[in-house]
């Protein structure tokens, strides 16, 4: 399991670096995602700038999802996705919430703590340091509530 994670933190880290230097971008998943919904809702794609945007941002996220399907077909159900004891609604709140943290925190896990860190941003290290905490305090407060 060792191996496959460092293979899968190097590409990461690979995919990050050649973003930023050939497209003079962070690879955030979350500001690659909601400017692809954004463009697509606005349809934001007359020009040939505005084409190259939404197709990099959108073959960003195919590679995220089949990315997960290979690694689902070729891992003997290793990773295969695990029932949650939570509603739905507690699902949607949750969801809810960390769309709401990006937002506030201008970013997401990857963007800050994998390409952020990376730049030596302080905003960055304070904001991965943020998510690690919290958590930590919603898995000690929900293990606390739930009993587990």
């Amino acid at each position: 399991m060792f191996v496959q994670a460092l293979i899968g933190g190097l590409i990461i880290g690979v995919a990050g670096a050649l973003l930023l230097l050939f497209n003079g971008r962070i690879m955030g998943a979350s500001g690659i995602a909601s400017l692809f919904i954004s463009k697509i809702l606005q349809r934001k794609w007359a020009s040939h700038q505005q084409q190259f945007e939404l197709a990099w941002r959108g073959f960003f996220l195919l590679g995220m999802i089949l990315g997960g399907v290979v690694l689902l077909h070729f891992s003997d159900g290793a990773f295969a996705p695990q029932e949650s004891e939570a509603s739905a609604p507690v699902i949607a709140i949750a969801g809810l919430l960390v769309g709401m943290g990006t937002r506030l925190g201008l970013g997401c896990t990857s963007g800050h703590g994998i390409c952020g860190i990376s730049r030596l941003s302080l905003r960055s290290v304070f904001a991965t340091c943020l998510f690690i905490a919290s958590g930590m305090a919603t898995v000690y407060l929900m293990r606390l509530l739930g009993g587990k």
